[in-house]
């Protein structure tokens, strides 16, 4: 489900003349999430149809640093710094609510000189797994889930974080889930949320209160993964965006507060029939398929390789402890929230797998593709799932990656995973990941300090 469907760039030349637009904002999603790109006048957008970045954009780590001597990387990306061209999908234009003028923000797709997408590109990664699902007759459809944190503004990053203050004066000290009165504290600002993405056709459906002090999550309605990441990619910036405007953070690390719950981005996954509409995961009959155990199947087998891609960063590995609201292993279970897959009670056609393993922080382009191309291969293999849990798996062994390192590993060592994601894109942000984790280990952090600085 795009934001504008079927748009055309005669659409969107007609949609930015009744809007009066002045400028545009073109974006493109880099492999952390970050938007990318510039702001253009309305009258050099239209004559020039693209711009121009540098294909090291693509290649930066969250910091804004580019890998050095990695053979893999160098081969990758040009070391003459060239220029990539960037067209905009008219399909993603909409409005940019908080700003002055009437501004629009429309995304752009990457391409080489040739006309070939730039691989390594996030939505050029989703593509190509959708086209693998598209020649098998498949469409998928996903339903993200995504959970953030509201805190009181902090410009010093040596002090944790504190839940902000609400209408009544205070913050949250003790737990609120699903407390509509907890969500009331914060009227004002998500009354501007809904705004904003009804002005941008967002579709998000359902707010409520999370576990954690502050801890909200937003529901989008399902539909095409394509559509759905370029969705969530505008609301994190939206929602950041609005919590400003309301003098407070929006965070979506994966784990912001000691303490506190960490935060996922869970995902419903299905898939149809592209020619009938009907759901692959059910019998006529209404029984699970055999390709719905397979999908599972190929979730518990590839997931552990794609974790550096749904936890990607040091901090996400806070999030995956026992005990805290998160999967510490691969089981799957029918309505079981202690799980990695859960699979909610539903109709036949409306049978699904809930991926709970991704986090908040991960990039929606590339978490998607990864996990959609775990399903994938587990539907092309054949790979039958463990058998089903019943009680909480939280008391079963952890089985998954316990830090960046090990899942970097994983991942580069995964011949399957590098051949449905593309090769390049496996060099390329493995090693955006490993200079991330370098520049990690140059900080000390307040606990190296309390217990060894006079005690070891």
């Amino acid at each position: 489900m795009a934001i504008r469907e079927n748009f055309s760039y005669t659409d969107m030349d007609d949609w930015l003349n009744a809007k009066r637009v002045t400028e545009i904002e073109c974006l493109v999603p880099d492999l952390t999430g970050v938007a990318r790109g510039k702001i253009l006048p309305r009258v050099k957008f239209t004559e020039e149809r693209g711009m121009r970045l540098p294909e090291a954009v693509l290649g930066m780590t969250v910091t804004g640093n580019s890998p050095t001597n990695d053979a893999a990387y160098d081969k990758a990306i040009s070391s003459t710094d060239r220029d990539m061209i960037l067209k905009a999908d008219p399909t993603t234009i909409t409005m940019v609510p908080w700003a002055v003028d009437p501004t629009a923000q429309v995304i752009h797709d990457c391409y080489f000189a040739s006309g070939e997408l730039v691989d390594f590109a996030p939505r050029s990664v989703l593509r190509r797994v959708l086209k693998l699902y598209e020649k098998k007759g498949w469409k998928p459809l996903v339903a993200p889930e995504l959970e953030f944190y509201l805190t009181a503004k902090n410009i010093d990053p040596d002090l944790p974080l504190t839940a902000p203050i609400g209408r009544s004066g205070r913050s949250e000290t003790s737990r609120q889930v699903y407390s509509i009165d907890a969500v009331n504290e914060f009227d004002p600002l998500f009354e501007d949320i809904y705004d904003y993405c009804d002005m941008m056709n967002l579709d998000v459906d359902t707010l409520i209160h999370e576990i954690g002090a502050g801890q909200m999550e937003i529901n989008f309605q399902h539909g095409d993964p394509l559509g759905l990441a370029d969705k969530v990619f505008y609301f994190k910036r939206t929602l950041r965006e609005a919590a400003l405007k309301h003098d407070m953070y929006a965070t979506f690390m994966a784990k912001p507060m000691a303490g506190e719950p960490g935060s996922a981005m869970h995902v419903h996954q299905s898939v149809v029939d592209a020619a009938t509409g009907r759901n692959i995961f059910s019998n006529e009959d209404g029984s699970a398929s055999k390709l719905f155990h397979q999908y599972i199947g190929g979730l518990q087998r590839y997931m552990p390789s794609a974790m550096a891609v749904v936890a990607p960063y040091v901090n996400s590995y806070r999030r995956i402890v026992r005990h805290t609201a998160a999967p510490i292993n691969l089981q799957w279970g029918i309505d079981n929230r202690t799980v990695g897959f859960r699979v909610p009670v539903s109709g036949s056609q409306d049978r699904r797998v809930e991926n709970r393993i991704i986090g908040a922080d991960a990039n929606p382009y590339l978490a998607l593709a990864v996990t959609l191309a775990c399903g994938y291969l587990g539907m092309v293999e054949g790979t039958e799932p463990s058998p089903i849990v019943e009680g909480s798996a939280y008391n079963m062994p952890v089985e998954l990656p316990q830090g960046l390192p090990e899942a970097l590993n994983l991942l580069r060592g995964e011949g399957a995973l590098r051949e449905v994601l593309g090769e390049r894109f496996i060099d390329v942000y493995s090693a955006i990941k490993e200079l991330e984790h370098q520049e990690f280990m140059t900080v000390i952090s307040p606990w190296e300090r309390e217990h060894l600085l006079l005690h070891v």
